[in-house]
């Protein structure tokens, strides 16, 4: 019940008053569709082909939505993602080996920037697989919704065989 009073209060918020700042993705029917929509829209605006165009992601130092104001100019801020396999260092903004016990880390705010993917150059990452479910898919049976793009100061391999992905709804 608690998703989906949350749910409402952001399309509420949405259709009443403006997009929020940071978009709690979860909340969405088709959260895919809202991410292709965010490369379209920078894709019109900035001359790029459409199927040459990519996401990549950044994690903020913060997972207070308050202390974010407005929504970047091109892509968005998103709340609400969960780490599994890993946990992530706040200070030295990285995967690390998870706590004894701790199954699901909650990611800090991330910001979603459309790019061209031939610009996209980066090192030390580690392509993160979001899922809908920690089931890997959602009711439907779809399960991948994006790749986010997380540092490590491990090979890569190191937290593909950890099964390490990020989920954007968590059973407790």
């Amino acid at each position: 019940m608690t998703h989906f009073t949350n749910r409402v209060k952001q399309y509420n918020h949405w259709a009443k008053v403006e997009e929020p700042a940071v978009m709690w993705l979860s909340g969405l029917h088709i959260p895919e569709s809202y991410l292709t929509a965010l490369v379209q829209t920078s894709c019109r605006i900035k001359g790029w082909a459409l199927d040459k165009s990519t996401l990549y992601t950044v994690v903020l130092q913060t997972k207070n939505p308050d202390t974010i104001k407005k929504k970047p100019e091109h892509g968005c801020y998103i709340q609400g993602m969960y780490l599994e396999g890993a946990s992530w260092d706040m200070e030295r903004c990285c995967l690390v080996k998870q706590p004894p016990k701790e199954l699901v880390y909650e990611m800090p705010i991330i910001q979603i920037i459309p790019t061209e993917a031939n610009k996209l150059k980066l090192k030390d990452n580690l392509r993160t697989p979001v899922y809908m479910t920690q089931d890997r898919k959602n009711r439907m049976g779809v399960g991948q919704v994006f790749t986010a793009d997380l540092k490590t100061q491990e090979h890569p391999s190191h937290w593909i065989l950890q099964g390490v992905a990020c989920v954007l709804n968590v059973d407790y």
